[in-house]
């Protein structure tokens, strides 16, 4: 027997401590994950279903009759309605049209407050204002930016003379841009306070080598920053695309929709057809077509995380 033979004997790993270690397994894991499940069954899936049944019916508000089962008829009578498609077209521009300066102005903001400024914790408390505020408070507050009389922007455009201003939210081709500004200001700050946390964990030593190698500022955030960012950026943004998409109290402050349904998102139209005209089958059958497409969009961006994640 060789000295390493009875080294290797002698030689005793500590006791694990009791219950250290085990993960919980089978009714145990179904009882620490009840809690949190819960309301989701309640508060999510629950509405979801109904709404889904809902949506083949021809539930009316006032209606003495009792609800029947339609089947398909209110998804036929919805491929052929053109306010509704139209307004799903001005939905998908408003996605779009929120989304991307969003995300560009909030890159530009993160990478500022990324660097060493002075007072940078009061520049970082100041921009995630306009995320603390309520959507009702945001709409009031830019409706007397808009005002045609007496709002800032148009006071501010005749003491420049450039004009005697304009009727921002009523007018039919300055309605939507209008309202997508807003929609920009008030959700910038979370995807800056989202890439600014990427950029934190950004190791400095690897800028420091790269500029040691010569490489500029936009080399450096090519070959450096943006690989780094990518995860986040493509997180942020898909969830920015679809909370966008969803959005309903901001423009129902702003304009309620109009002028003529200029600025009518599928989710304020299917809210009038279901709490004004009492159309409530019809309106969730809308719904359901809003889910889906919501599901697509959630589809491509796990399909993109997961792709990211095996490049990685």
């Amino acid at each position: 027997m060789t000295l390493a033979t009875v080294t290797k004997r002698s030689v005793k790993s500590p006791p694990r401590p009791a219950g250290r270690g085990r993960t919980p397994t089978g009714q145990g894991a179904w009882f620490l994950v009840l809690p949190a499940l819960l309301p989701i069954l309640v508060l999510s899936v629950g509405p979801l279903l109904y709404g889904i049944a809902l949506a083949f019916t021809d539930s009316q508000s006032g209606r003495t009759a009792p609800t029947q089962w339609i089947g398909t008829l209110n998804f036929q009578d919805l491929v052929q309605d053109t306010l509704f498609w139209d307004s799903f077209r001005i939905g998908l521009l408003w996605a779009v049209g929120v989304t991307v300066p969003q995300f560009l102005l909030a890159l530009g903001l993160a990478l500022l407050l990324n660097q060493d400024l002075k007072l940078r914790w009061a520049a970082r408390a100041l921009a995630i204002i306009p995320w603390a505020m309520p959507e009702v408070v945001v709409g009031i507050m830019w409706r007397l930016v808009y005002n045609p009389d007496a709002g800032i922007l148009n006071e501010t455009i005749r003491d420049l003379g450039l004009g005697d201003g304009r009727d921002w939210l009523s007018g039919l081709s300055t309605a939507l841009p209008a309202v997508i500004v807003v929609g920009v200001w008030a959700g910038m700050p979370q995807t800056t306070v989202a890439l600014l946390a990427g950029l934190q964990n950004t190791p400095r030593e690897l800028h420091e080598a790269a500029s040691m190698d010569g490489a500029g500022a936009w080399r450096r955030f090519l070959s450096v920053t943006w690989p780094a960012l990518r995860p986040v950026a493509l997180a942020i943004t898909a969830l920015n695309l679809i909370w966008n998409f969803n959005s309903f109290a901001l423009v129902y402050v702003l304009t309620n929709g109009g002028p003529g349904g200029r600025t009518r998102l599928p989710m304020l139209f299917a809210y009038e057809e279901a709490f004004r005209y009492g159309q409530f089958g019809y309106a969730a059958a809308m719904g359901c077509v809003l889910v889906a497409v919501i599901s697509v969009l959630l589809a491509v961006f796990l399909v993109g995380r997961l792709k990211g994640g095996e490049d990685a």
